[in-house]
């Protein structure tokens, strides 16, 4: 089946020698195939046997002749291992069986995807620069008992191939040129077809023009005299949608024939009279910002050039932004919060039932399943985060699906993926500069692809499904997180310029594409990734990676010097006039190359309007709205149900069940300024609570009533919150995210009521709405029905926090070795159980619902609670929420590994009622003498859980066995994403395990220059910086541009820093890229040999680093020179390969230092610390046994993982990635060369820690891994000339 074939390129393509596709195959093997998609395959076709899978590169090569015989070393060095030879050839691996199926799967060939991106530019950097883009596709072999029939094939195919972003390809790519050119511009005939001639244009473009639309927009065009272009129609219909306009929550609404006195809009805006007045910005530019202090950071000298960091004070606020992405599921992406409503059906593996769901319920077959959904939704978030450098903190999961006792279907066809961000602005960049005549407007981010097309008019459809897919398909996003970052890296450039900022003003690219932003003259001077992109597309695609800002003819230089820098896009596309027209030019017909704002006669126009026409105020639209009362049936539980029955269904469902399969695979300590997540205790239990920023959702019990489910929104948000110290509870301020079936009856008056209720309860609290976004279309037709989603609100509440270690954690402490336990309970004596995770787990949702009736009682436990963690009186805290407070006290003693006895007394209330009612309260864990509901204690998985209600034992079992029910469920979702024998491990480990014991051997304490060394995608640069300058150096901000432009010299600089991130998206591997930008390019490759040489200087790589400094030689074997290779570079001694679970794992784990010559470590051997980690490719693969033994021998391996007994260990996960013998860093023979995959960047401050023995954290004000840092730079002083 595999062999090896002849290693020499192919021969030249007679018809264009100048333009050909190279293909390189990788060996199979190389890139194991993973279990879940065998089986998928044998579900499709029983025959198949086996899977194999080897890669191919596809390389437009544009040389005049075929690669010389050192490119094509170079080439098989970037495609191939490093430690392997033979591994990569030009011609196929597989060799299929008469009855075997080769399928070949690649990207879809009209436009360059990021992959290509990135290699082309690791590439360019290897000096190979005839290669225009590279492909990788993957080529199956199925081993069939039978060939498969055509229908077998397609079904194979769509199994094995995502059918927005990939197809088949029937053979090998000859031309990446694709046979299409794009849609003219046309006139929608207005004039003389009138209304009937726009309705036409809708269904054409998917417009999704209600009754209302076209009677204006036809009278508009009829009263300008001429007919709309297609793009004019385009544009108005996203400008005008119901996502940017917000009709509904701005119109005239008749609810069972009464005006409602005022707009919902107005109700929300209504809010603020009763809160702080401390909004910088509200319902305006896509955030909302707060009254923010005077921080201390540290700023670059000269953000354009290599500079020194330096301490400047500023006035900065705090700014939110929420945003919902709920199109249809082939979505499957997501920046910032990781959090998802799929449907209800997860269908886990065999073995693995849950007996609440409906498998009779039908599903659109044109959708993605609800349990990829799950996975793929939740990958894409975490991926986008872990790549553009952002952490992913907070978030909920939640599926439901019932037929209501009226019959109607209530599910998450149309699933939510929510997604928000908390950040901070500069106080003199508060306010945008108005428009001036002469101003450029300039987008600065990646090139224009065919990406969200018509997403804005997808939201003012009614029904999913009633337009054509191909337009939802054109509607779908797609990510490029390396863009994303280095398109910020160039506006963060610009910021700290302080008062010399060169932006007038800035707005994202969301909604409605280029058009939204709006404005003055433009033409398509953008730089398309797709050529056969129309005029329309150009204008009106929503691909996220851009925005556009206004600049000053003066300052277009030092923005693109900024841009050249960070290797963005900066592109200047048109003039501001003053006139009060945008006008659009087509310069695919009649190029423009000037940017003075003269008229250009003769060109184009697909545009030219008015602004007031596109932006301006139109009038309301009229709702006439009626009230349906919902069919409920009061709940009915089978006789003689026990607490631990329920138990066993309950702590299985997605919404209560551990998050731990979404929370390890996000990175949550990037940027070094994450003071509280979502893993807590000992063990890192996945726990959801707010720090500055905190949740709320509560749509199961608006199902039963509206004005309750918002209610409770609110008051969870809050019960979240309350555990961050705020400045006050008047201060804290909320986006309102709304995602409903609006414009279905009775879904309309439900959301009247719910905002409504949401808006009276703020006004009592004192908090208020300062933005939201709403998306009214969620309705999806499955086969003749329409299923509505619950209607859902999503408060997310935020606030300044004054003290950033002034927070309480779930996980019991056991104070004193037996902590009281208070419960607050703000509801007293009431015991709903409708719309409860108990109610859902028996496919009912029952008749009577929580509520918060006293918004006076919520306020003053919020303000009790936030005096409690002033006085540090509170050792732990939890909010009951999904699962009642039964599983919040387990939640608490889950994350605390420790048991705890509860007795709890509710005259007239049954031990059901009492514990799985979700009525809003808090349970604290307390060291005083009080009247408590119990006690915690002892510790230890064996340890009891024991709960007693009216005097009768309802509960008493380990709290290790509780555990493994309550993570049953994500472990069955972990075994579908990551090595199920790694999950096997965890599994059997977390059951046994007892928490690590920490070790310290010295006192921490509370220059020279060192260079902080960024590649294209690196993300752990400032955390780095911060580490370095605490210590006492100067930290330089120095790129890989600039080193290889000649811009800035290694020889000025004692210390040479590589840091954490994704270079070049380790498209190739682990820091591939970086190595062939400093192994290939001359200059760069001089200044590091130059360094590595001086005796006075040290270096340290972290994460991406490490693996750089293993690619180099720097660490892992014999001297660099003694290593050389293939084309010039280095044969390794040891190879970062990817984890052993098959995925990125972010932990925090047990770190032991042993003795060894590494000048950062010295006086540090014996200690065990904990540290982060965040990396997919950690696991150390040496190039023999020699090897290994010769770096243990040496002691050149300081730092390895140990288990909770402080032992070097191989046992997932705490060792994250199965590096033998535990190591986890490794320094060179005379100790100046350290790398290591931990981030002690990350962790030199106790509250960066996730976890730390409770002495510690009262006592220390600077954490032990400060020293590192510390010994580097004294090295530095009492060695300027180098150790002899």
């Amino acid at each position: 089946m595999f062999t090896d074939p002849v290693l020499s390129p192919p021969p030249p393509t007679p018809q264009d020698p100048a333009m050909m596709v190279l293909h390189y195959y990788q060996r199979p093997g190389a890139e194991s195939v993973p279990v879940s998609l065998l089986r998928s395959a044998q579900a499709v076709l029983g025959g198949v046997r086996a899977l194999h899978r080897e890669l191919c590169y596809n390389v437009s090569w544009t040389g005049a002749s075929p690669p010389n015989p050192q490119e094509t070393q170079l080439l098989h060095w970037l495609f191939g291992c490093p430690l392997e030879s033979g591994d990569v050839a030009t011609e196929s691996f597989l060799r299929p069986a008469p009855t075997d199926l080769l399928i070949e799967i690649g990207p879809r060939l009209n436009f360059s995807t990021a992959f290509s991106t990135n290699v082309v530019s690791v590439c360019r950097a290897a000096g190979l620069g005839c290669v225009d883009r590279v492909e990788r596709s993957h080529r199956y072999l199925l081993q069939c008992a039978k060939r498969p029939t055509s229908p077998e094939e397609d079904a194979l195919v769509a199994v094995l191939s995502d059918r927005m972003t990939e197809q088949r390809y029937k053979e090998p790519i000859h031309s990446f040129t694709v046979a299409a050119c794009s849609a003219p511009t046309w006139d929608v005939d207005v004039l003389a077809g009138g209304r009937t001639a726009l309705e036409r244009a809708s269904q054409e473009l998917g417009l999704a023009f209600d009754s209302w639309d076209l009677d204006f927009y036809t009278d508009l065009f009829k009263r300008f005299g001429r007919n709309p272009t297609s793009v004019e129609c385009f544009d108005l219909a996203q400008s005008n949608s119901e996502h940017s306009r917000h009709w509904f929550f701005k119109g005239r609404l008749l609810v069972d024939g009464k005006e409602i006195g005022e707009s919902l809009f107005e109700s929300i805006m209504r809010t603020q009279e009763s809160s702080n007045p401390n909004n910088i910005i509200k319902f305006s530019d896509n955030s909302s910002a707060i009254q923010g202090r005077a921080v201390c950071s540290l700023w670059p000298r000269d953000p354009s050039r290599p500079s020194r960091f330096e301490k400047r004070t500023s006035t900065r606020h705090v700014i939110f932004t929420a945003e919902t992405h709920n199109f249809p599921t082939g979505q499957c992406g997501g920046r910032g919060l990781c959090v998802l409503a799929p449907p209800d059906r997860l269908s886990l593996p065999p073995g693995y039932p849950l007996p609440w769901e409906d498998p009779a319920l039908p599903y659109p077959q044109n959708y993605a399943h609800p349990l990829q959904v799950a996975i793929r939704a939740s990958d894409g978030a975490s991926d986008y985060g872990n790549k553009f450098g952002e952490p992913v903190l907070a978030g909920f999961a939640r599926s439901f699906g019932q037929r209501l006792p009226n019959g109607q279907r209530r599910e998450w066809i149309k699933p939510i993926m929510f997604s928000g961000g908390i950040g901070a602005m500069e106080d003199i960049h508060m306010r945008k500069e108005p428009p001036k005549p002469g101003m450029l407007v300039v987008k600065v981010g990646g090139p224009v692809y065919r990406i969200g097309v018509g997403g804005s008019s997808a939201s003012s459809i009614q029904v999913q499904g009633d337009n054509a897919s191909e337009l939802d398909f054109g509607a779908v996003q797609r990510g490029d997180p390396e863009m994303e970052q280095k398109m910020n890296r160039v506006l963060r450039g610009c910021v700290e310029r302080g008062k010399a900022n060169p932006i007038c003003s800035l707005h994202d690219q969301g909604a409605g594409g280029n058009g939204e932003g709006g404005g003055g003259r433009a033409w398509g001077g953008a730089v398309l990734g797709d050529p056969t992109l129309s005029v329309l597309e150009i204008w009106g695609a929503e691909y996220q990676e851009s925005n556009a800002l206004l600049l000053r003819p003066t300052d277009t230089a030092l923005l693109q010097c900024l841009g050249q820098r960070e290797r963005c896009p900066v592109d200047v596309v048109g003039t501001i006039t003053g006139d009060g027209r945008i006008v659009l030019v087509d310069d695919l017909e009649a190029p423009v190359t000037d940017v003075v704002p003269v008229k250009p006669s003769g060109k184009k126009r697909p545009i030219d309007l008015q602004l007031e026409d596109v932006l301006g105020k139109m009038p309301q639209k009229e709702f006439v709205l009626s009230r349906h009362s919902p069919a409920l049936r009061c709940l009915c539980l089978p006789p003689g149900l026990s607490v631990g029955d329920a138990l066993e269904r309950v702590l299985r469902l997605p919404a209560v069940a551990s998050k731990r399969y979404l929370t390890n695979k996000v990175d949550r300590s990037v940027t070094g300024l994450v003071a509280q997540q979502q893993c807590v205790g000992p063990l890192h239990t996945p726990l959801m609570v707010g720090a500055a920023t905190a949740l709320g959702e509560q749509p199961l019990k608006g199902l039963i009533d509206p004005g309750a489910g918002a209610r409770l929104a609110v008051g969870e948000a809050l019960t979240n919150l309350v555990f961050a110290r705020v400045t006050d509870l008047r201060d804290v301020k909320c986006s309102g995210n709304w995602m409903w079936a609006a414009k279905q009856a009775g879904e309309g008056a439900a959301l009247v009521d719910a905002c409504g209720a949401m808006c009276k309860v703020m006004a009592q609290l004192g908090v208020a709405v300062d933005g939201g976004k709403d998306s009214l279309s969620m309705a999806a037709r499955v086969g003749t029905d329409i299923v509505m989603a619950p209607g859902t609100l999503v408060v997310s509440a935020y606030a300044v926090c004054p003290d950033i270690t002034a927070t309480v954690t779930p996980d019991l402490k056991c104070p004193d070795g037996k902590g009281a336990l208070l419960y607050v309970e703000l509801c007293p004596d009431r015991h709903r159980l409708g719309g409860s995770a108990l109610a859902q787990c028996y496919s009912q949702l029952g008749d009577c619902c929580p509520d918060l009736e006293n918004a006076d009682t919520l306020a003053a436990c919020f303000r009790l609670t936030q005096q409690l963690l002033q006085e540090s009186v509170v050792s732990a805290g939890h909010d009951v929420s999904d699962g009642g407070l039964v599983t919040c006290l387990l939640e608490m003693a889950f994350a605390g590994n420790c048991g705890l006895q509860a007795e709890l007394v509710a005259p007239g209330a049954n031990a059901l009622e009492v514990l799985f009612a979700e009525e809003l309260g808090l349970v604290l864990e307390v060291p005083l003498r009080c009247l408590p509901i119990g006690h915690t204690g002892p510790l230890g998985p064996q340890s009891l859980v024991r709960l007693r209600v009216n005097g009768q034992e309802e509960l008493a079992r380990p709290v290790g066995e509780l555990r493994a029910i309550w993570e049953a469920t994500s472990f069955q979702l972990e075994r579908l994403q990551a090595s199920p024998h790694c999950v096997e491990q965890e599994e059997r480990g977390l059951a046994l395990r007892q928490g690590p014991t920490f070790t310290l051997t010295f006192d921490p304490e509370p220059g020279p220059r060192v260079a902080i060394l960024r590649e294209e995608g690196s993300n752990g640069d400032r955390e780095m910086v911060a580490a370095f300058v605490m210590a006492g150096f100067q930290a330089w901000d120095v790129t890989m541009q600039d080193l290889c432009a000649g811009e800035v010299t290694l020889e000025p600089f004692q210390g040479l820093v590589f840091v954490g991130g994704f270079s070049y998206a380790d498209v190739l591997g682990s820091a591939k890229g970086w190595a062939a930008s400093v192994t290939f390019n001359p200059q760069a490759r001089a200044q590091f040999e130059a360094f590595r040489r001086r005796r006075n200087t040290f270096s340290l790589g972290i994460c991406n680093g490490c693996q750089l400094m293993a690619l180099l030689g720097w660490v892992g074997g014999e001297s660099p020179q003694n290593l050389e290779g293939r084309c010039g570079a280095v044969r390794p001694g040891v190879l970062l390969t990817p984890n052993d679970s098959g995925r990125f794992e972010s932990r925090f784990v047990a770190l032991t230092i042993e003795e060894s010559p590494a000048v950062m470590l010295r006086g540090m051997a014996g200690s065990t610390l904990g540290i982060w980690v965040a990396h997919g490719e950690g696991r150390m693969r040496f190039r023999s046994p020699e090897v290994l033994a010769a770096v243990t021998s040496g002691g050149l391996a300081p730092l390895r993982y140990v288990d909770d007994q402080g032992q070097p260990t191989q046992e997932y996960p705490l060792n994250p990635n199965g590096s033998p013998l535990g190591i986890a860093g490794l320094c060179s023979p005379d100790g100046r060369h350290l790398a290591m995959m931990p981030h002690p960047e990350r962790c030199v401050l106790p509250w960066q820690w996730a976890w730390m023995p409770p002495a510690w954290r009262h006592t220390m004000e600077v954490s032990p891994w400060l020293r590192m840092f510390q010994n580097a730079c004294e090295w530095c002083l009492r060695h300027p000339k180098g150790e002899s």
